[in-house]
C-alpha cells in the first residue's frame, strides 16, 4: 500500500483526466451559442453536438472500450496513450469552419473522456489507503469542478459583446480580435470573429492535456490490478479474451445486481446533470434573458460553490454517514428544481437561489459516490470493465435524452417549466435508489470487500 503522500499525488495527476471531461463539456456550452451563430445551426445541431460529445454518447463509446482495456492491459496503458487522441479532438474543434468538423472533434474528445474515466476511478480507488478513499474520490471530483470553472473564468474574459464586430465584450477580447485577424488576415467579422473566443478557451485544454500526458504516462502501474494478473496466471487459467470477459462479467449475479443499482441511481442523475453542464449557459441565455457573459459569470460563480463543497466533502466523506450524506446532497437538487419551476427562470431571485442550491448538491455530488461504491463493489479483474458498462449505458442514455430535451425545451426555453418538473422527478428517483441500497463498504479494504460479496475463489 502506498503511503498518503504517494497517494495524493498519484491522485493528483489521475484527476487531469476529469478537469479535460468536465473542461470539455463546458468549453463546448460556453461557446455554444457562438459556434450557434458562426454556422447557422438550430436547437436539433445543438442536440446533436451533446449527444455525441464528452457529455454523452462519445464518452459512452470510449468507456466500453476503455473499461476492458484497462482490465486485460493495466490501467498505465490507458494513461499512456489516451491523451494523444484528446489533443487531436480538440485541435479538431478549433480548426472547425463547419457543423461535420465540429461535430467530429466533439466525438473524438468525448471517445478519449471515455476511455479514460473508468481507469481513473480505479487507479484512484486502487492507490488509496482504507481510510482516505473517499476524501481521494472527492479531491479527483474536485477537478470536475476547477475544470469548468477555470473555462468559464476564460470564456467570460474572451467573451464577444453584442456589436456587429464583437464590441463591448470580456476584459480580454481585444486579445481574440488581435490573434483572429492575425490568424486570418483580418477577414474574421461578426460571427467568425466572436467564434474564436471558443477556439481559444479549447485551445487551452490542449495544453493540459499535454502536460496530463507527460504526467500520468509516468504512473506506476495499479499494484491491485497487477497482483490480480499474477494471481490469475498462477490459476493456469488461459488469458481471456475480452469477448469472454464480458460474457464472465454479466454471468456473475452479484456483478449484475451492482450494476443495476449503480446504474440506476447514476443514469437518472446524469439525466439531469448531462444537461445543465452542456445546456446551462444557453439555457441562462434564452429562457433567463442573460448575455453570453453574464451567464458565463453565473456558472463561474457556480463552480467556485461547487469546489468549496467538494473539499469540505472530501474532509468529511470517510467519517460520516455516506448514506445521510448521499441524501442531503440530492434532496438540495430536488429543492432547487422546484424552486426554479415555480419562482421561474426569469427572476433573479429565483436563479441566484437555484444557482446555490445546485451548487451545493452538485459539490457533494452523485458523481462522487458512483465513483466510490462502483470501485468498491467489483472484484479487480471486473473493476474498470464494470464501470465501463455503466458509463456507457449512462451516457448512451443521456445522448437520447439530450436529443429529445432540446424539442421539449424549444428553440427560445418556452418549454422550460415542463423541462424542469421531468428533472425534479429525475433526481427524486435517483434519490430513492441511492438512499435504500447504499452499500455499507465504509472503513473497509478493496480485499475485504470483494471477499465479503464474492468469496474467496473470484
Amino acid at each position: 500500500m502506498k503511503n498518503n503522500k504517494g497517494s495524493l499525488k498519484s491522485t493528483l495527476a489521475v484527476s487531469l483526466t476529469n478537469y479535460l471531461d468536465a473542461g470539455a463539456i463546458v468549453a463546448g456550452a460556453s461557446g455554444l451559442t457562438l459556434w450557434k451563430d458562426y454556422l447557422g445551426l438550430t436547437e436539433g445541431h445543438l442536440g446533436w453536438l451533446n449527444a455525441i460529445s464528452a457529455n454523452c454518447l462519445g464518452a459512452a463509446i470510449g468507456a466500453i472500450i476503455g473499461g476492458f482495456m484497462a482490465d486485460k492491459y493495466g490501467r498505465k496503458a490507458i494513461y499512456t496513450y489516451n491523451m494523444l487522441v484528446y489533443m487531436l479532438g480538440v485541435l479538431v474543434i478549433m480548426l472547425s469552419t463547419n457543423f461535420p468538423t465540429l461535430l467530429l472533434g466533439f466525438l473524438i474528445t468525448g471517445i478519449s473522456v471515455g476511455v479514460g474515466v473508468p481507469a481513473s476511478w480505479t487507479y484512484i480507488s486502487e492507490s488509496s489507503e482504507t481510510n482516505n478513499r473517499g476524501r481521494n474520490i472527492c479531491i479527483s471530483q474536485m477537478a470536475w469542478g476547477i475544470g469548468p470553472l477555470i473555462i468559464l473564468i476564460i470564456g467570460t474574459l474572451l467573451a464577444p459583446g453584442t456589436g456587429l464586430n464583437g464590441n463591448n465584450g470580456g476584459l480580454l477580447f481585444p486579445v481574440v480580435e488581435a490573434i483572429a485577424n492575425f490568424i486570418t488576415g483580418g477577414e474574421a467579422q461578426g460571427a467568425a470573429l466572436r467564434v474564436f473566443s471558443s477556439r481559444i478557451v479549447f485551445a487551452s485544454l490542449f495544453v493540459v492535456a499535454f502536460i496530463a500526458w507527460q504526467l500520468q504516462r509516468r504512473l506506476d502501474e495499479s499494484a491491485e490490478w497487477k497482483a490480480a494478473k499474477e494471481a490469475e496466471k498462477n490459476s493456469g487459467i488461459k488469458n481471456k479474451s475480452v469477448f469472454a470477459s464480458f460474457g464472465e462479467l454479466f454471468s456473475n449475479k452479484v456483478c449484475v445486481r451492482s450494476m443495476i443499482f449503480l446504474a440506476g441511481m447514476y443514469l437518472t442523475w446524469n439525466l439531469v446533470c448531462s444537461v445543465m453542464g452542456f445546456f446551462q449557459p444557453h439555457i441562462y441565455e434564452t429562457a433567463g434573458g442573460l448575455s453570453n457573459e453574464m451567464a458565463n459569470m453565473f456558472a463561474a460563480g457556480q463552480w467556485v460553490i461547487i469546489i468549496a463543497i467538494t473539499f469540505i466533502c472530501s474532509l468529511i466523506v470517510d467519517r460520516v454517514n455516506q448514506r445521510m450524506l448521499f441524501a442531503f446532497g440530492v434532496s438540495m437538487g430536488v429543492i432547487a428544481w422546484l424552486i426554479i419551476v415555480t419562482i421561474g427562470i426569469t427572476s433573479m431571485t429565483g436563479l441566484v437561489v437555484f444557482t446555490l442550491l445546485w451548487a451545493i448538491q452538485a459539490g457533494i455530488s452523485v458523481q462522487t459516490f458512483y465513483a466510490l461504491w462502483a470501485s468498491e463493489l467489483f472484484p479487480a479483474k471486473y473493476r474498470a470493465a464494470a464501470q465501463g458498462i455503466m458509463f456507457f449505458v449512462v451516457r448512451g442514455v443521456s445522448a437520447v435524452w439530450g436529443l429529445y430535451f432540446v424539442h421539449i425545451y424549444g428553440e427560445n426555453g418556452e418549454g422550460f417549466t415542463l423541462a424542469g418538473y421531468i428533472m425534479m422527478a429525475f433526481f427524486i428517483i435517483s434519490l430513492i435508489i441511492g438512499t435504500i441500497w447504499a452499500p455499507k463498504t465504509q472503513g473497509k479494504t478493496l480485499e475485504e470487500i470483494t471477499r465479503e460479496r464474492y468469496g474467496e475463489n473470484i
